[in-house]
């Protein structure tokens, strides 16, 4: 990983914390010490997580995830995915990186591609009440949705188109 000194991306523990604030801050596991705050203009901030290369922060609210450079001092978003209506609950990415998943009030879990150009999401899960919480599985082909009826979802991404 090519990362200048200094930039989260270089530290060997990468601590981030967001929330209602609007902010979206970089601390050193070992010291406490915040060594960068990101301001998230649009929204609060529901969900964090970081790209497997380590490379971008994922930062997921109201209508849109925000994606920020860790290997920078950039305070701007690099990338922004819209198209979502209501709040997004939860984000996290396949394991080499190649796409994304979001699941949210909008009773949708979405795949966005993250090597295209086009920035909209490429697949859509529908489920019956909003969703709190999204997670792959191990064998990256499945995803677990939970909705707030208390609902188990299996999502099988290799038939289900």
């Amino acid at each position: 990983m090519n990362t200048s000194p200094g930039t989260v991306g270089s530290d060997p523990v990468i601590l981030a914390t967001a929330g209602y604030d609007h902010t979206v801050r970089f601390w050193q596991a070992h010291s406490g010490i915040c060594t960068r705050t990101v301001q998230h203009q649009d929204s609060q901030v529901n969900a964090l997580e970081i790209t497997p290369d380590r490379s971008m922060i994922a930062a997921a609210g109201y209508q849109h995830i925000r994606m920020y450079d860790l290997n920078s001092n950039n305070p701007n978003p690099i990338i922004s995915y819209d198209g979502v209506n209501k709040n997004i609950a939860s984000v996290g990415f396949h394991e080499d990186g190649r796409w994304m998943y979001t699941g949210g009030e909008d009773c949708t879990a979405r795949i966005w591609d993250l090597r295209s150009r086009n920035l909209q999401c490429q697949r859509i899960f529908q489920v019956n009440a909003p969703i709190n919480c999204v997670c792959l599985h191990p064998n990256q082909a499945e995803l677990i949705v939970g909705d707030q009826s208390g609902a188990i979802h299996i999502w099988d991404l290799k038939t289900d188109p």
